[in-house]
């Protein structure tokens, strides 16, 4: 019973770590749509007092960049997760491990 669960939670965490890199990739879109259309470092640190959809465009982007980071943490530390686990040299675990990243990134 150990053993099957084992491998079910290692299905699990497979599959949520493909969802994570999908929602990265989708917020890293949408941060690509928040940019401000002058890249310089004085529009990204200081906004314009006379364009305000600029500032709204820098609070968004700044958003979605934590967003981004956040869920870059999460991805390493499932990838970690799943490595440890596969690195146990059990053979269920590793097709588990196999079976979760296929399914995830076929959901």
């Amino acid at each position: 019973a150990g053993l099957v669960l084992s491998v079910l939670l290692i299905v699990l965490l497979a599959m949520l770590y493909e969802a994570v890199k999908m929602g990265k990739a989708v917020l890293l879109h949408r941060t690509l749509l928040a940019l401000p259309h002058s890249l310089s470092r004085e529009s990204l640190l200081e906004p314009q007092e006379e364009d305000r959809d600029s500032s709204s465009a820098q609070g968004r982007w700044f958003g979605y960049h934590v967003g981004q980071t956040l869920f870059h943490v999460v991805q390493v530390v499932l990838g970690y997760l799943v490595m440890l686990a596969v690195m146990s040299y059990n053979a269920w675990i590793f097709l588990g491990a196999i079976v979760g990243s296929t399914l995830g990134y076929f959901v």
